[in-house]
């Protein structure tokens, strides 16, 4: 993995992951209005900006955000998703992503989550890193499984949209920069 705290690049085997730009726009709208990619975020209904009330209980970025983080392949630089870390003030963050259906399923959620994980605890001195994502959201929980973070939490959220499985909860996930560090060094 290559970082360039200098250029904010993160290269993987398979993905370079740059900071957002406007031009990055109409992909994430793109994803949007893929009922798949947001049927864990507003029931799988398309989203049209358009008419969007500012309501919404999910990220929408337009490429201005400097916590998102655009992912494209190193070979075609054909876009793959986006990645995002949300700082709070003590030093921890909140880690979210959001994938082309086209390439769930094949480790690049795994892939890019974990580099922006290494990013945020080796170039930003992050302490925690957390995600969380509805019960049933199997996909999601198991990348967050496979880039070693721990479910600390199973709780209720009250969701304005109505989604199948939100009776079951939401759950959140962590890892600590003392916990990378040992994975990082081989002593996890």
């Amino acid at each position: 993995m290559i970082f360039s705290p200098a250029s904010r690049f993160i290269q993987t085997p398979r993905l370079t992951i740059t900071p957002s730009t406007p031009d990055d726009c109409a992909d994430f709208m793109a994803l949007e209005r893929d009922a798949q990619v947001m049927r864990f975020l507003n029931g799988g209904h398309p989203v049209d900006r358009a008419n969007a009330t500012g309501e919404e209980s999910f990220s929408m970025p337009m490429g201005t955000e400097p916590e998102v983080w655009t992912a494209r392949l190193n070979t075609s630089h054909i876009f793959v998703g986006w990645f995002g870390l949300w700082p709070d003030e003590n030093k921890a963050a909140e880690l979210g992503y959001r994938l082309a259906r086209s390439f769930w399923g094949q480790g690049y959620a795994s892939e890019g989550a974990g580099a922006l994980i290494d990013w945020g605890f080796h170039s930003a001195n992050l302490a925690e890193i957390s995600a969380n994502t509805m019960a049933v959201n199997v996909g999601s929980r198991r990348v967050m499984e496979k880039i070693d973070m721990t479910q600390t939490r199973a709780y209720a959220s009250e969701w304005l949209e109505d989604i199948d499985g939100k009776e079951f909860g939401d759950v959140e996930y962590a890892i600590t920069k003392q916990v990378w560090q040992k994975r990082s060094s081989g002593k996890l």
